[in-house]
């Protein structure tokens, strides 16, 4: 009997499908994906979101980024991401306090080559945050998600502040999987975001 692939081989494979599509395709279902977060009512009522900057052809919510919320991004400090506001410049007139901040406090490369906000940036407490885009890999049936390793996400969400925080994992239709391998400090997510819709895992 043939053993599942571990985590390691469906990240390669996963990583490698994701990054062959080609770029007009990738944009179609990002902004789908965009559109779908729109309506989606939870979404609409969260004044405090955190989000990514897409890497490696992760889905790109940058068309979210002008809407009138308090925008949240991470930085990988040590083993742990530390969240800093951020706006584009073209924020609207309408946004919270912080708008605007790419030009006072500019966008720099991380340690993994990931953009990531200026450690100077406005910091953002747990208690502000009302939703959380989570980038992955692939996303599961059960709510499971599968990240690139460094565990960062699993790590964050098992503390206390973090843990009744709305989560929804951000992916493309292809990589929402029936099962995923997870391990016991695995944390599952509240929703699953993709270009066909937001659906809410079985066990939630």
């Amino acid at each position: 009997m043939t053993s599942p692939p571990s985590k390691t081989d469906l990240r390669r494979s996963l990583l490698s499908t994701r990054q062959a599509i080609p770029p007009d395709q990738w944009r179609q279902q990002s902004d789908r994906l965009c559109s779908h977060l729109k309506t989606w009512l939870p979404f609409q009522q969260a004044q405090t979101v955190l989000a990514y900057f897409s890497f490696r052809q992760e889905p790109d919510l940058s068309p979210l980024f002008v809407l009138p919320k308090q925008w949240g991004f991470p930085r990988c400090v040590g083993k742990e991401l530390t969240w800093h506001q951020w706006s584009p410049p073209e924020s609207p007139p309408e946004s919270p306090p912080g708008s605007n901040l790419a030009t006072i406090y500019p966008l720099q490369t991380g340690a993994y080559g990931i953009v990531e906000p200026h450690p100077a940036a406005p910091s953002i407490h747990p208690d502000a945050v009302d939703l959380i885009l989570v980038p992955a890999l692939a996303c599961d049936q059960q709510g499971y998600r599968l990240g690139y390793g460094g565990g960062f996400y699993d790590r964050l969400l098992s503390q206390p502040a973090w843990a009744s925080k709305t989560t929804v994992g951000i992916i493309f239709q292809d990589a929402y999987l029936s099962r995923l391998p997870h391990d016991p400090w695995d944390q599952p997510l509240q929703a699953i975001g993709t270009e066909a819709g937001i659906t809410v895992p079985q066990n939630r």
